[in-house]
């Protein structure tokens, strides 16, 4: 790229990192197409070496050269000192992340999945509000740097989503799930509107709860909305290196449950966070962070890596065009041998979390988890008796993660970045309002 030409005039390195992207959306409010929306988007980052400091600046669109060096130039006075270098040239392994046929995709067709998809919630539950958004995108991606490293790859985007809100007199249900992935056949429509459809079925009658320790199954959903945001700072290479994540001493411990392993891949064939190389220019990889219960690695982009002594691990991730940080592209919890049905027959009471509302406000540095159960259901006797409403949780993930209860055997993704099996977790605080 003319750009870094141009930055090696003025700095040791230099790294130009583009991604352009052109996305159709369409949106459905209250069982009616609101609204369809095509962006195309375009943006530059610049990263230098100069007089051993780290210099950085970004742009819309190409952006003029010698004016995005010279701000880049201008921010190096005050920037970090660069101990790394750039990574080289290199081979990169083949990642399916994008499918042509995504293009040819029309318009009718998607308007057409989310008319399907309410008509089939609807069908269960006729006066039921539900809003979608079904969306397409293609990016192009592309790294060039003065050390000869270069990279580019294209990336495609299907999602589907659906948030249904059913009100009766002074009750409010929220349901809701999605799908997305790099291919639109791999998206399925009949099995989300099967999932909500269970969860309006489930929730057609009311329990209560008291407020004490009970065993909760957090469904898929529900660990991505409780517990995940924890478990990610904490593999974080750089909260490792602050001192602030709890795991920062405990490589090759077991912290976790045996039955336990998670890892980062972004290998995974059409994974929406699935790539050739990270921002930075390093390779993918499958990287083990808890293997049976064993902490393993961290997650690290190239200058967390330097300042600890070691290797980035090819998770240098850009959000919104700024500087890289480490990041994680596809988490996989393992699967294990227990069936969701056969978890709720062995509760003889506790809850079945869908939905955590608020689950990040707690001290989630430390791991702690809670909120409002925005969709949970009670378990009485093995059997699901109805949903519970004014119902928190709290707890910590190392706590209820050390001793499990059981592994789930069936595994889904959620929002495309997490697949996970339901979790059968002990003593978990729960209160009610009013008692």
């Amino acid at each position: 790229m003319e750009v870094v030409r141009s930055a090696r005039r003025e700095a040791e390195q230099a790294e130009a990192f583009l991604v352009s992207s052109r996305a159709t959306r369409i949106d459905f409010e209250a069982n009616e197409l609101k609204q369809v929306q095509t962006k195309e988007t375009s943006r530059i980052a610049l990263r230098i070496f100069r007089e051993g400091r780290v210099g950085f600046a970004t742009a819309s669109g190409e952006g003029d050269s010698e004016v995005l060096v010279d701000m880049a130039v201008e921010t190096s006075q005050f920037g970090s000192p660069a101990n790394f270098e750039l990574p080289s040239r290199q081979e990169y392994r083949e990642v399916n992340t994008f499918a042509p046929e995504m293009e040819e995709i029309a318009m009718e067709r998607m308007a057409e999945i989310g008319k399907e998809l309410i008509a089939r919630v609807k069908g269960h539950t006729p006066d039921i509000l539900c809003d979608v958004e079904v969306t397409r995108g293609i990016s192009s991606i592309s790294l060039v740097n003065s050390q000869g490293g270069e990279g580019r790859y294209d990336r495609s985007l299907f999602s589907v989503s659906l948030d249904g809100v059913l009100v009766r007199d002074t009750d409010m249900l929220f349901v809701g799930d999605s799908e997305s992935s790099c291919r639109h056949d791999k998206i399925g429509i009949d099995d989300l509107a099967d999932r909500v459809i269970w969860q309006l079925e489930m929730a057609k009658k009311r329990a209560t709860v008291s407020s004490k320790l009970l065993p909760i199954i957090f469904t898929a959903n529900g660990v991505a909305s409780a517990l995940l945001s924890p478990l990610v700072l904490a593999f974080s290479g750089k909260s490792a290196l602050e001192g602030t994540s709890p795991l920062k001493d405990k490589l090759g411990e077991q912290v976790f449950d045996k039955r336990l392993s998670l890892w980062d891949d972004a290998t995974i064939a059409y994974g929406v966070g699935s790539y050739p190389f990270d921002d930075e220019g390093v390779s993918s990889q499958r990287l083990a962070l808890v293997t049976n219960g064993v902490v393993m690695n961290f997650l690290y982009d190239l200058q967390t890596a330097a300042l600890a002594g070691t290797h980035s691990t090819g998770n240098g991730r850009r959000v919104g065009g700024g500087s890289p940080s480490p990041a994680i592209s596809s988490l996989v919890l393992g699967r294990g041998d227990v069936s969701f049905q056969a978890m709720v027959q062995d509760m003889k009471e506790g809850l079945v979390v869908e939905q955590v509302m608020g689950a990040e406000q707690g001290n989630i540095l430390g791991g702690d988890f809670g909120g409002n159960v925005l969709l949970g259901y009670k378990v009485e006797n093995g059997e699901i008796v109805g949903r519970v409403k004014d119902t928190m949780i709290a707890g910590n993930v190392y706590q209820v993660l050390k001793e499990l209860l059981g592994v789930g055997q069936e595994a889904r993704w959620v929002s495309g970045i997490l697949q996970t099996p339901p979790l059968y977790c002990s003593d978990v605080s729960v209160t009610t309002k009013g008692s």
